[in-house]
Order: structure tokens, then sequence, then C-alpha cells
């Protein structure tokens, strides 16, 4: 991609994001600084929650972008029966989110703002998940093997649960991993003009 003299900031922790951005072969550096205090009001729709958190991200970023600049931000959300399923606050709520995803499916809404100075562009990619019956044993086995404390709805596709939990998905697999790829990069193409 002809990414035209611009730099590419991914305003973004996530291992996964950096690890999807670098094997679409783009250059970026990360930089997290954000005043973004991630709040909603309760009665917003929750689809439209990532959408809200990644474009207050983008806004939150700590400094003015450079006219070569293009920031990137995201928001993941994992969504079960109109439950938000963000990342577990401790143990007890890893294990309650992956009883709650057992034997179903659930959705996995994603959001990425793309911005420079001129212009910005926030879209969404919804991705459906369906999990077998877990055992008991296979969430205690995943919790205290994998501690998927850093991740919405407490578990990591790419990992050990999702190889033997996961019966099928429909839409994208980068999308749950936590960036849409395929999309992201026509969105970004389309940005550049």
């Amino acid at each position: 991609m002809d990414l035209r003299g611009k730099k590419i900031i991914l305003a973004s922790n996530s291992p996964r994001r950096k690890e999807l951005l670098s094997a679409m072969d783009i250059d970026f550096t990360v930089d997290t600084g954000t005043s973004f205090v991630e709040s909603y009001s309760p009665d917003t729709p929750h689809v439209e929650v990532p959408a809200l958190m990644a474009q207050g991200k983008s806004h939150g970023f700590h400094r003015p972008l450079e006219q070569d600049e293009i920031l990137v931000t995201s928001d993941t959300m994992v969504l079960c029966d109109k439950e938000i399923l963000g990342k577990p606050s401790d143990r007890a709520d890893a294990v309650r989110m992956l009883k709650l995803l057992s034997g179903r499916s659930h959705q996995v809404i994603t959001a990425v703002t793309i911005r420079d100075r001129q212009k910005e562009n926030t879209f969404s990619v919804t991705s459906n998940v369906f999990f077998k019956e877990l055992s008991d044993s296979e969430i205690d086995y995943y919790i205290d093997k994998y501690k998927p404390f850093d991740k919405a709805g407490a578990y990591g596709i790419q990992e050990w649960i999702g190889y033997i939990g996961i019966t099928g998905i429909e839409g994208s697999f980068y999308n749950v991993m936590g960036f849409p790829a395929q999309r992201f990069y026509e969105e970004l193409k389309s940005f550049l003009g």
C-alpha cells in the first residue's frame, strides 16, 4: 500500500492489533497517550458503544496531529444476551463470562477510527462466534494457563480456548482477534484517496 508519505500512529497497546497491522506490512508507530476516559450513557445502543469509544480515544489523543500523520484508534466489545462483556475484573469474573458464552453464540463488534488533520472515518465490523458447551475443567484450565484478563469476553480466539471451543464464526476471524484487518485495509486505501 502506498501511504503517500503518511505516518501511521496506532493508539493501542493491544499485542493483537500490533501483530495484525505488522502482518499487513503497514509501517506504524505506537503512541497511546490520551486524556480519554472510557464511559458512555447507559441508554446508548450497545452496537454504537465501540464506535463511540474509538472516536473518544482518537479525539482524546494527547497532542495535535502533524500534517503527515494518520491516527488509528480502535475498540472491541463482546456482546452476549444484551450484556457487554469487557475485560474481566478478576478470575471469578472470567469464569462467569466463559460460562455465559458456553454453548451459545455471541457478537464481537470492533470499531476503528482513522483520522488525520483534515478528516476522519469511523467504521464498525460485527462477527458472530459460536462456542461449544465448555466444561468447568476446560474453563479453569484456560483461565489458569492463559490468564485472559486483558481480553474482552475473557478469551482470545487465537489461544487454546479458540482451538477447542469455537465451533464456528460468521464474519471476520481477525475482527474477533480485535482488529478487522481486511476492512481496515480497504478503509485506509479509501482514506488515502
